[in-house]
């Protein structure tokens, strides 16, 4: 059963598998701060493949044991959480990019609750 509804926003943030900062995968160092700051939620996604600005086309191979596939973080929550946490990735990351965009969001609770 839904219990509520509301208007958050998603950012969906797009770096490369070999991006790190601190000496550690930059998408761990996402994710990580994102529960630190107690954001709702996060979701890190791999690609098989794809390309950014530079053009070159990443694939998954099976006998490469390195490579740079594309990375989604999904995060969602109120607008403000994620103004707060844009201000945080305008100084954690050298490259990528960042969708933001509203989205409606259905919470939904079992009806035996």
């Amino acid at each position: 059963m839904v219990v509520r509804h509301e208007e958050w926003e998603r950012f969906r943030i797009y770096i490369g598998e070999s991006d790190c900062r601190n000496g550690r995968p930059l998408y761990k160092y996402l994710l990580e701060e994102a529960r630190r700051r107690g954001l709702a939620g996060a979701t890190v996604f791999k690609g098989l493949a794809g390309f950014g600005a530079g053009s070159k086309i990443h694939f998954a191979e099976v006998l490469r044991i390195s490579e740079d596939l594309p990375i989604i973080i999904d995060i969602v929550d109120t607008p403000e959480k994620l103004d707060d946490f844009a201000s945080f990735l305008d100084e954690a990351m050298d490259g990528g990019m960042v969708l933001r965009e509203s989205v409606h969001v259905d919470f939904y609770r079992p009806s035996n609750v």
